[in-house]
């Protein structure tokens, strides 16, 4: 009798099988639309999020410990903050100008890919690339106001705080902007393409 039933096991496994197309089921899971994928609102709520926290390279639960207990925290504040902000501005004093050539060439592939030859994924880029440029460019403004002399005590805590409120905004504004622009794609494919 078990014979018969491993024959009848071996026929329904042999008529069952059907094999896996690897490439559909990734790229099922992946899901190359961009701005239908949970996955790149999720990484544009934690950029934005992460880059809220770390005010120039300084986690802000220290910048609130050092304004509300001073001594030996203010003096790690500033510390921390003058290490940043003199390793930002070295950066960019001593390779500046091929920084922006290079992000004025990835910038302008990404506009072309993303709106002339109509690639999602280089839309989905644009909008996390360019608000974190203009991110980069604040960031560089405090630092050199901060190196100017807002470098201590009250005045780097409204420097810091200044920086992370504009953050704040320049984030609130990107996210609404790319969910714009998202379900506007969204609605544009699905509905009429």
């Amino acid at each position: 009798m078990p014979a018969p039933q491993a024959d009848i096991w071996a026929r329904l496994l042999q008529e069952a099988w059907v094999p896996v197309d690897w490439y559909n089921v990734i790229f099922e899971l992946i899901d190359m639309r961009s701005f239908s994928n949970l996955w790149y609102w999720i990484v544009l709520a934690v950029l934005w999020s992460t880059a809220s926290h770390w005010v120039l390279g300084v986690p802000f639960d220290m910048i609130s410990r050092a304004k509300r207990h001073g001594g030996a925290a203010q003096e790690d504040l500033e510390t921390m903050v003058r290490i940043n902000t003199g390793r930002m501005l070295y950066i960019t004093r001593a390779a500046g100008s091929w920084l922006v050539a290079i992000w004025a060439l990835v910038a302008t592939m990404l506009l072309l890919l993303g709106f002339v030859y109509d690639i999602e994924f280089a839309q989905a880029v644009l909008f996390l690339y360019l608000p974190f440029s203009l991110l980069m460019a604040l960031s560089l403004r405090s630092a050199i106001l901060i190196e100017a002399g807002e470098g201590r005590g009250d005045l780097l805590h409204r420097r810091l705080l200044r920086h992370r409120v504009a953050t704040q905004v320049l984030g609130m504004v990107s996210i609404f902007v790319t969910s714009l622009f998202g379900m506007y794609q969204n609605m544009h494919i699905g509905v009429l393409g």
